[in-house]
């Protein structure tokens, strides 16, 4: 029962991750990623969530107020899939166009997110809990998985924004960008819990009009490229 359950919410956990990331990977239209990288990224999402369960768990002993310990895991989600995305990828030689991290950032993201909603669906799946799981897989597929998408994108966009200029810029820019990644990731945790039920779309909603402004921030990496060329 166990193993079905495991199997179960790894294929409700994972297969919205890598919808996505179909999606997102056709906005490079060269396609030149290595596919051994892309994977490696996408499993460095997932090693990541178990580095943030270990500081959340901490985060969750010792801090009593709910807005600072959202905003505090959201904090450490987010250098969590910062640091796999460098240790993986800001070091190789294929990180070698403005477009690249953003596409890397997001495959991290999509790995991290594959992970999480599968610890989420296991539970209600353990319990025989089928439409739960189907309610909870629709919301994580809706909203939490594009929140990850988006603020670890706003990272990549700072990352490929700042792709030739010197190192203190670089420096800043992405810690504008790391910081903008935690906000957006904060202020959705902050939301969903505080939120009624009937508002559960209109905050949905706007991580929807982020998707569009990301899809627009793809164009402006693109652009870097084509100035510099």
């Amino acid at each position: 029962m166990i193993y079905s359950s495991v199997f179960y919410s790894l294929i409700a956990g994972v297969l919205p991750s890598l919808i996505w990331l179909w999606f997102w990977l056709r906005e490079d239209s060269k396609h030149d990623e290595p596919r051994w990288l892309l994977t490696i990224s996408f499993i460095g999402g997932i090693v990541a969530v178990l580095f943030a369960i270990i500081i959340e768990e901490f985060i969750a002993e010792h801090v009593l107020d709910k807005n600072i310990k959202y905003t505090l895991w959201a904090a450490t989600e987010e250098i969590a899939k910062f640091l796999a995305l460098f240790i993986i990828v800001l070091t190789s030689k294929y990180n070698d166009k403005p477009l690249k991290p953003m596409i890397y950032c997001i495959v991290v993201a999509l790995g991290f997110a594959a992970f999480e909603n599968t610890l989420f669906l296991l539970e209600p799946v353990k319990m025989g809990e089928i439409a739960q799981s189907i309610i909870t897989g629709n919301m994580r597929f809706i909203g939490a998985t594009l929140v990850h998408i988006v603020s670890s994108a706003s990272v990549g966009f700072a990352i490929g924004l700042s792709f030739y200029k010197n190192a203190m810029t670089k420096f800043v820019v992405i810690s504008l960008g790391l910081l903008s990644a935690i906000a957006i990731h904060s202020a959705f945790n902050i939301s969903i819990v505080n939120v009624e039920n009937n508002d559960v779309l209109k905050i949905f909603a706007w991580i929807w009009l982020a998707v569009v402004i990301l899809i627009m921030l793809f164009e402006e990496v693109k652009a870097v490229k084509r100035h510099r060329a």
